[in-house]
């Protein structure tokens, strides 16, 4: 049969299916990279950034670049970045905030000097990269809401040319734009909610702050995308996996939230009874999502509940095997102790639960608390590598090991000069 379908149609058609896959997304920054991904490939650009605004500020979240990455060796990101500057005219990206217009420029090295904004060269000097056509819209609710600035850069043609964008570009983007905004709202309402989850368990235990568990998100999903590459897990079942996992990981210690404060806030040593409650935190964490309705609510009673198991089975590892969903956590009740039970072993610990281990580990070790003082990176990292094959998995810590460049940054990004 002869298709009766033009180009564009079938690109709208194809636009639909992308959209519908946005609204499977729940986390913010997953949903933030595959915006900006997705909306590249519509219109074949070589790079491109998504910024989000935060106060008077515009925050970079994701930058890619199709010609630096392939100068990479396989498995590797491009680096980790963090930055934001003021919202103001001066600026392409702000411009475009500040009066919420699109703006397609042909070529960066040569805008009018009429024009308010500049393009910034430095990048490019550093990376030693050519920008030339840059396509930039604001990402803004019905209300008028600004949610953030999304960027492309250099459109290519079937050779490899960097060519202008045209109208049916324009087109294009700013009706998946309207798609991603909607995605973005629902997937921030989602956080909120976290969020406020997450707080409670702060109020409760100070060492618990929100930056800690933000970290430990990101550096799990650091740690998963190395691993999962590794292992060459499908793009279609990584995607998903990776969306569940940065925000399971956030959970690890919520159930801390049942814990007496007479315990959690103890300044002294735990008697063996105190420290048997204590580990009771991961099975009240695991009952807040039994019965699980949907795999974010598997994999965030898996972490909840597993990620204090050791690799080789040992007894420091916790709860044990005794403490399942399949029967129910058997009848435990809040302010039980963890009774001594055969602890899980190697792989029969969820994989999240694994990686978010290590996560956790490292980030309680390179941060200071108000009983110990911060480990310098490299002690941190060291003691990783010293529990691979006793507290962790060994896969899990090479992956880890890869993307140290990228969980320093993280710990930048994420600094809380308030935790004591």
């Amino acid at each position: 049969m002869e298709n009766i379908f033009t180009d564009r149609e079938i690109k709208y058609r194809h636009l639909i299916e992308l959209e519908q896959k946005l609204d499977e997304i729940q986390d913010v920054d997953v949903l933030l990279e595959k915006i900006l991904t997705e909306t590249r490939s519509i219109v074949n650009a070589d790079a491109g950034s998504i910024y989000i605004i935060e106060g008077n500020n515009l925050k970079i979240k994701h930058a890619q670049n199709d010609t630096q990455l392939r100068s990479l060796p396989l498995g590797e990101k491009l680096p980790y970045l963090f930055f934001s500057f003021p919202i103001s005219k001066n600026s392409i990206a702000g411009y475009v905030a500040e009066t919420k217009e699109t703006l397609i420029i042909n070529d960066a090295y040569n805008v009018p000097e009429s024009c308010p904004y500049k393009f910034n060269k430095q990048t490019d000097l550093t990376t030693n990269y050519k920008t030339k056509s840059i396509y930039t819209i604001p990402l803004v609710m019905h209300n008028g809401i600004v949610l953030g600035v999304l960027q492309i850069i250099n459109k290519l043609d079937q050779n490899g040319n960097v060519i202008s964008f045209n109208q049916d570009d324009d087109s294009f983007i700013a009706h998946f734009a309207l798609a991603a905004v909607r995605a973005l709202k629902r997937a921030y309402d989602t956080r909120e909610t976290h969020r406020k989850m997450l707080k409670l368990s702060e109020f409760r235990d100070p060492k618990e702050t929100y930056t800690h568990v933000e970290r430990v998100s990101s550096i799990s999903l650091e740690i998963y995308d190395r691993w999962a590459f590794e292992q060459n897990i499908p793009e279609e079942e990584r995607q998903v996996y990776r969306d569940n996992l940065k925000i399971a990981a956030k959970f690890h210690d919520i159930g801390k939230v049942g814990i007496s404060d007479v315990i959690l806030k103890k300044p002294a040593r735990f008697s063996e009874e105190e420290r048997a409650i204590m580990k009771s935190h991961t099975c009240i964490g695991a009952m807040l999502f039994y019965p699980p309705e949907t795999e974010l609510d598997q994999m965030s009673l898996d972490v909840a509940l597993r990620h204090h198991e050791r690799w080789d089975g040992s007894e420091a590892g916790y709860p044990g095997e005794k403490y399942t969903e399949a029967n129910n956590f058997v009848g435990f009740q809040l302010g039980d102790p963890i009774i001594n039970t055969k602890p899980l072993k190697g792989k029969d610990i969820p994989l999240a639960a694994r990686i978010v281990s290590v996560a956790d580990v490292f980030d309680a070790l390179s941060h200071k608390r108000c009983y110990k003082d911060a480990w310098s990176l490299d002690d941190a990292f060291s003691e990783i590598q010293n529990g691979s094959g006793t507290q962790f998995d060994p896969e899990i810590v090479l992956a880890f090991i890869k993307v140290r460049e990228r969980v320093e940054k993280i710990l930048l990004d994420y600094s809380d000069i308030e935790e004591i």
